[in-house]
């Protein structure tokens, strides 16, 4: 879409909020002249994307009939192409019309056509691989916590892991030379089930950030899933971890307390692959915490001076205070509610063996300039979506603590 044609756009979006207005301010007359000079700007559009057309068409034609070189020489769409579709299918809405063939052409090949097995909308399409995987390592942050979890790709809607129980500490039966292999002790088995959740939000963008470049629109985009991709699986990972502790915490009253969770709470087999997971009120607890030789039990990593490690060798994970919340004790007294303390959640063990995502690795992106109030703003709604589950797979690999910290009255 040439520079002229993206003027005549935002001149009709002007003309449509125009009408709008007089419609609301009852200028019945006005509005009626005004729509027919919305038509006339329709058709002047159209005109332009109809000669784009037949420019192109040109173009082709003499490519195939060998007066014009084919610079791409393949048929198959660049990254570059790819990225520039996706960004044009953006600013130009759902209209093929009104983008260039050969965008339309690599759009189609990410067109979700009709609803699919997990309901979505017609006319949405598929983010190009290459900008998810922009998406994902935008994503990976310290905040990021499908990076300390088990992550499984699966391309169905649901499915199933069948686990053995006590694995590790079930032997085989001796089997003597030429005999049959004994029955041995019935295994446990359990059934981890996945089923695939639709999370999903609406970016609202101005007509001026659709004006920008075209990196520009893609980078401010690409941003702003990763930050709401993060937030929505960490969420749905720390709702797994609670499950895990609830009723089963132990309350951290020093140090001692901390030695229990590792020699006698833990598996030694998770034990040794376990990271310490807390967030900044729990960090500032443990900070200050000395063992019996009056040695901080947090120290920096000598490798990695920017990493802590939780007793010389147990890597700590620090969360924001709003990633993962602390939980305010209140108490009553004499009909007022007052917050007589905190109680900060810290997660000790490999979150890894205790939980796995299974991710279905394909985001939808939806366009609207009409949902709620979106015309009469003249805004674009992108809706994105993201699909995965998050199950639970060994409870015991994870121990919860509790860090109670009383309020000072002043």
């Amino acid at each position: 879409m040439n520079k002229k044609m993206k003027e005549l756009l935002a001149q009709i979006n002007e003309k449509k909020a125009e009408i709008k207005n007089l419609v609301e301010q009852n200028k019945i007359a006005e509005a009626k002249n005004a729509k027919e000079e919305l038509k006339v700007l329709s058709e002047k559009f159209d005109l332009l994307a109809d000669i784009e057309d037949d420019d192109r068409d040109g173009i082709e034609d003499q490519i195939e009939n060998g007066t014009a070189q084919n610079v791409g020489g393949s048929k198959k769409p660049e990254k570059k192409d790819i990225v520039r579709a996706f960004v044009n299918r953006i600013v130009c809405g759902l209209s093929k019309k009104r983008m260039d063939d050969r965008d339309a052409e690599i759009m189609d090949t990410m067109t979700e056509a009709a609803p699919d097995d997990n309901g979505f909308s017609a006319g949405g399409f598929t983010v190009p691989q290459d900008i998810q995987t922009d998406i994902n390592e935008l994503r990976r942050t310290s905040d990021d916590l499908s990076q300390y979890v088990n992550v499984e790709p699966v391309s169905t809607k649901s499915g199933s892991r069948v686990l053995e129980v006590d694995a590790e500490s079930v032997p085989w039966s001796d089997v003597d030379e030429g005999e049959s292999i004994p029955d041995a002790a019935t295994p446990t088995f359990k059934q981890i089930k996945y089923t695939i959740k639709k999370k999903g939000g609406i970016l609202k963008v101005t007509r001026e950030l659709l004006a920008d470049t075209a990196e520009n629109i893609l980078a401010y985009l690409k941003k702003w899933i990763a930050k709401k991709s993060r937030a929505t699986r960490n969420a749905a990972i720390l709702t797994a971890l609670k499950t895990i502790i609830t009723g089963k915490e132990v309350e951290i009253t020093g140090f001692d307390s901390v030695k229990d969770i590792f020699n006698t709470k833990l598996d030694p087999a998770i034990e040794a692959s376990s990271v310490v997971l807390m967030n900044q009120n729990g960090f500032n607890y443990f900070d200050k915490l000395k063992d019996e030789y009056g040695k901080y039990i947090m120290q920096p990593n000598p490798t990695q001076p920017t990493q802590m490690l939780f007793l010389g060798k147990y890597p700590v994970v620090k969360l924001s205070n709003k990633t993962l919340k602390s939980e305010a004790v209140k108490t009553t007294e004499e009909g007022k509610e007052t917050v007589a303390g905190y109680k900060h959640p810290v997660y000790f063990g490999d979150p890894k063996e205790a939980i796995t995502l299974f991710d279905r690795e394909k985001m939808t992106v939806e366009l609207s300039t009409e949902a709620g109030d979106l015309w009469a703003k003249d805004m674009t709604g992108i809706k994105v979506r993201d699909r995965f589950d998050v199950q639970i797979v060994d409870s015991e690999a994870v121990v919860g603590g509790v860090i109670t910290e009383n309020v000072v009255a002043e």
